[in-house]
């Protein structure tokens, strides 16, 4: 890997040009080190819109593109962030690390939005594309850089860890009235419904928080069973499965086909004293509030931390008497433009999107390897799908079984296929 020079910035290309794309824009307003550069996605429209954001929040003047081949052979590109909807991920993962390896493409490293993978045998692909093509890689799971997250984690290992014993459950939420884009809600495209799309969030903050801080949680925490349930508790109601019809069309009918918008996982490890520690995971597409919540707790033998997104700095209240038009100012998932509402003045700041890139940034110029890798990502999608089976077969998963493992590595969820029902 290329050494960093004194002065040294990176460039980076995003693929992708959706909401995502978005909150890491804005992001590198507090990322020294780096510019956008280039911007490659599926509609001019939306490149532009993205390349006019950049340039107006000066992190970058970049380069519109519609092709990512194209986009990762432009000589200001050093890395890429792949922010792409989950259908496309392995095909613009591919299509990059062709590139590279053919010579016709310099990159130092690429950064992977979650999850990694819509199914195992993808996140698998995915890994062994960028791990043949010789990139430092990152895995862009951002709640484990949100700095109200690392700072208590950091401070409860160092000050009740270290004196009463290790953190035994973590419990994590993420939960919100439902995604943007049509392809969220389609099982096919996304992977699944709610516990594809967020519980991969909650399962990583999990074992982020049950393991020492600089200490890969993959060495630290070993998988010992999933136990999970999923339903459909708001969207298939026929009304609201009606209104998803008018808002996305015939592709997204959840009296047909829906997804679950309530997931709940159970998740057991052994930790590196030999511990049993468990955590909980809770996803939701039906939660109506002021908008996005994230909540996070860790528990020990004399302590406990909690974190959560809506306990905001600052808030503000408008009186019935002003009507206000629906936006997203305040929050992410606005619900209401009235009443007492919490407001996050910087939300890439308070969800971890800018630590995330700053890290990335700085591990990519240094030639190091990221925090948060593809590998991190690959046992995420692993834990995902043992708790769909878990949901689809109504029983505990046994991961310390060898004939599971080769099962999840093939395993397909039903509702990936369009064929899972509510209650049955």
């Amino acid at each position: 890997m290329t050494a960093r020079k004194s002065g040294d910035r990176l460039g980076v290309g995003i693929v992708g040009s959706g909401f995502i794309a978005g909150f890491h824009t804005r992001a590198f307003q507090g990322v020294r080190d780096a510019d956008v550069t280039a911007v490659c996605g599926r509609t001019e429209a939306s490149v532009r819109e993205l390349c006019d954001l950049a340039r107006e929040l000066r992190v970058g003047d970049p380069a519109p593109y519609a092709d990512v081949r194209e986009m990762v052979r432009d000589p200001a590109v050093d890395a890429v962030w792949v922010t792409t909807p989950n259908h496309v991920r392995v095909e613009t993962v591919r299509a990059i690390t062709e590139e590279v390896s053919s010579g016709r493409a310099v990159l130092r490293g690429i950064a992977i939005e979650k999850p990694l993978g819509r199914t195992v045998a993808e996140a698998e692909e995915v890994l062994r594309l960028v791990e043949g093509a010789g990139l430092l890689h990152g895995y862009l799971e951002n709640q484990v850089f949100a700095p109200g997250v690392t700072r208590a984690h950091e401070l409860v290992w160092a000050r009740g860890a270290a004196v009463s014993g290790t953190p035994y459950l973590a419990r994590c939420a993420e939960e919100h009235s439902g995604p943007h884009k049509a392809w969220f809600w389609q099982g096919e495209k996304q992977g699944g419904g709610v516990l594809n799309d967020m519980m991969c969030h909650s399962v990583e903050a999990g074992r982020y928080l049950l393991t020492p801080p600089e200490f890969p949680a993959g060495e630290w925490l070993t998988p010992v069973s999933v136990d999970a349930t999923i339903a459909c508790l708001k969207w298939s109601r026929p009304d609201y499965a009606d209104d998803l019809v008018r808002r996305y069309g015939p592709e997204v009918d959840y009296r047909l086909r829906p997804s679950e918008d309530y997931a709940r996982a159970t998740i057991v490890y052994r930790n590196g004293e030999g511990d049993e520690v468990v955590a909980e995971g809770t996803t939701s597409w039906s939660y109506v509030g002021a908008g996005l919540r994230l909540s996070f707790e860790l528990l020990g033998p004399e302590y406990s931390m909690a974190v959560n997104s809506l306990d905001t700095e600052a808030k503000m209240f408008l009186s019935r008497e002003i009507a206000g038009n629906p936006g997203e100012d305040l929050v992410e998932k606005q619900n209401a433009e009235g009443g007492l509402m919490p407001l996050l003045p910087d939300e890439a700041a308070a969800y971890g999107y800018t630590e995330e890139d700053r890290h990335m940034v700085t591990r990519f110029l240094d030639g190091e390897v990221p925090a948060e890798g593809l590998d991190d990502g690959l046992e995420v999608t692993r834990l995902l799908m043992a708790a769909y089976l878990s949901a689809q077969e109504g029983r505990r998963i046994d991961l310390t079984d060898p004939a599971t493992a080769k099962r999840l590595s093939s395993f397909v969820p039903d509702v990936a296929q369009g064929t899972w029902r509510p209650g049955r």
